[in-house]
This record gives structure tokens, sequence and C-alpha cells, in this order.
């Protein structure tokens, strides 16, 4: 049963405008009668040849084909409309008195909407061309509010960029300044005065670590995300951020062991993002697990060239109702670090992203013997 204007909330839809193809002109004199009265702009061709030429000049919101033509016949013509114009193309219903299940169904594959059949029924017709104007206008709006969408988070991205940049040189300076103070460079400190320079220091590294993130962000979600990828081993990259994380992971007494290290040739990568991934990995691995803990990295090659970093911790592992929130931006999951560490909830998402940007997968499972495994899958090149 076809829906009543009353049904599809009565938009109203005057000066839409319509073309109407057909070579018979007593089918256009019958459907401009039944339509002129519905406040539609109407236009008419005789030919599908006339049709897409004056398709471009009239810019209808709606087609209405009649099946046979002299010539290109109405679902050819609706092929070359959608070849012309793809998604953008107004949406085409056809005329014919043909009710074959053949004919319909060639008529979808051409691309129609739908059918309207002769002998014309005027309800009929004015509801089924009503229901396709409706779609098309609530889709013309969905596309204006997806551009406006867009238009808007560029601007939130511009100006989180430019926030973020203008705010980290000042923070580094402060951290900086505190380190120097703490080191007892400027004189001895009472303890009183050290831990606030302490707790200044720690404060200020945080809120550097969160600008560096969200600068990251900005730059990801803006598409100027810019790759240098040239052969590297992943094994050395490894080795190089065990290295710089060793210092943090003894501060809780953890260590962190290169446990398996497969035969890996270099692979096509930016090192420099690649090593922020594993850096993101192995910080994380040691900020959840209790002190004293042990993180295990391996390297494995798959017969198809995919090497695979996987990083196992200690710590509590994910809870399942929460493992889709684990690569999103801002998401925080019910695990604690355990030393009190400062999180904000995009490492993660951006180790995805970068990730992706290498044409790669990352993953994360809970362990059977405790702790959770993550794991990131890097193609031998990035074509």
């Amino acid at each position: 049963m076809l829906p009543t204007p009353e049904d599809t909330g009565a938009i109203d839809l005057a000066g839409r405008k319509i073309l109407m193809v057909d070579d018979d002109r007593l089918n256009l004199r019958i459907l401009r009668g039944i339509l002129q009265n519905e406040g539609y702009i109407l236009a008419e061709a005789d030919s599908a040849e006339s049709a897409l030429a004056k398709y471009e000049e009239f810019q209808p919101d709606l087609v209405l084909f009649d099946v046979i033509l002299p010539g290109m016949n109405g679902f050819d013509a609706c092929r070359e409309l959608h070849r012309r114009h793809g998604d953008q193309a107004a949406p085409i219903m056809f005329i014919t008195a043909k009710q074959e299940s053949e004919d319909v169904v060639e008529g979808f594959s051409a691309g129609g909407v739908d059918y309207v059949m002769k002998p014309f029924r005027q309800k009929e017709v004015v509801a089924r061309i009503r229901t396709h104007l409706q779609i098309r206008r609530l889709m013309d709006q969905q596309h204006l509010l997806v551009d406006q969408l867009s238009r808007a988070n560029a601007a939130k991205n511009k100006f989180l960029g430019m926030a973020a940049h203008d705010l980290r040189n000042p923070l580094a300076s402060i951290r900086g300044l505190a380190e120097f103070l703490c080191d007892g460079s400027v004189g001895p400190l009472t303890p009183d005065q050290l831990e606030l320079i302490t707790m200044i220091q720690q404060a200020s590294q945080g809120m550097v670590t969160l600008v560096n993130d969200l600068l990251d962000v900005a730059t990801i979600e803006s598409g100027e995300l810019k790759l240098d990828p040239q052969p590297h081993s992943l094994a050395e990259l490894i080795d190089k951020s065990i290295a710089l994380n060793g210092l943090e992971s003894a501060r809780k007494r953890t260590q962190i062991v290169f446990t398996e290290r497969a035969p890996a040739p270099p692979i096509a990568l930016d090192a420099a993002k690649v090593r922020q991934i594993i850096d993101n990995l192995l910080s994380n691995a040691v900020k959840y697990s209790p002190p004293g803990s042990v993180v295990r990295v391996a390297l494995d090659v798959k017969t198809d060239g995919t090497q695979i970093i996987r990083v196992r911790d200690q710590g509590p592992g994910i809870p399942d109702n929460e493992r889709d929130r684990l690569f999103k931006d801002f998401s925080r999951l019910s695990a604690r670090p355990t030393g009190g560490e400062k999180s904000t909830g995009l490492g993660l998402a951006i180790c995805r992203k970068i990730v992706e940007a290498h044409h790669g997968t990352i993953a994360a499972e809970n362990h059977p013997a405790g702790g959770c495994e993550f794991q990131v899958f890097l193609p031998p090149s990035l074509s």
C-alpha cells in the first residue's frame, strides 16, 4: 500500500522539477494533467537523446522515463545518466505497460527506483512520485548536513591544532624549568619545595603529553598525516623503544623483555610513526601492569611477509563489555594505571590510525594466563 501525503509528513514539494520522457504526446498530456495541480515544475522530452540534453539544462529532481523509446531505450538512458552523474543523478521512474518480472528486474538493475504503469491511475502516480521526491529532498538535506558537519569538523581540527601548537612550547618550558629546579642546579630545596616542584614537573609533563596527542589527532583527522616509508628493521625499532621505555619502567621495577625475535627482513614503513606505536604500547603495558611485572615483546613473520609485533602485559586485561571502546578517541576503560600515571584516552586511537595508514591492523586480546596482548600487523609494503 502506497503512503499518502499525510503518512509521509505532508512535506511541501511545490516547485520540485520533474522531467517527463515519452514519445507519445497523449501520455505526456495525461501526466501533465495529473501533476500540474501538485505545484511541480514540468518539462518534456520525446526521446532519450533529447532527455539527456534537457537534463543538463533543467536539472530535474525526478525523471519519468518511458521504457520503449525511438533510438536509445529508457533503461540505457538511465544507465547513461548514472554514468554521468553517479550518486548525484536524480531518481528515475519508468513508464511502462509491461508487468513481466524480467522487465521490472532490468529496470531496477539499470538504476531505476520505481515504475508507473499504463494506463495511469492518478492517485497511484501522485503517491509514488511524492514518495520519491520526499526521499530525494531528505537525501539532499542529509548531504547538506554532512557537508556542514565536515566543514565544522575541519574548522575544529584546525583550531585544535593551532591551540595545541601554541601551548606546547610554554608547557615544555615549564616542564624543563621544573626539572632544572628538581636537579638542585640553583641551590638546595627544602623537602616541601622539592615536593611542590615535583608536582609541577609531573603536571606539566602530563599536559605536554596531552597537547602532543591533540596535535596528532588534529593532524590525522585533517588528512594531513604524511608517511615517509623507507625500508626499516622492525626489530631495531623495537630495541630502541625498549631502551627508551626501560628508564620509565625501572621506576616501577618492571622489566621489558624482547622474548621472541623471528628473522625478519626490512619492510617499508615510517620509522618515526611506527616508533610512536611501539612506544605507546610499551608505555601502556608498564602503566597498567603492577610494579615488578614483566612486559614481553615478540616479533613474528607470516608466510605472506606480514610482520606482527606482540606486546603482552600483566595487567587486568580488557573487560568484554568495553572492547568496542578500546581504540576510540578519548576512550578510557575502567582499568586504571597502577602507579597513578595519567592517561589522555587518545594513545590507542592514534596507534590505530597510524597502523591503518600503513594498511595494517591492530588488535588486542586477553591472555588465558592473565594480562592482555596487543598485536600490530604490518604488511611488507604500502603498495
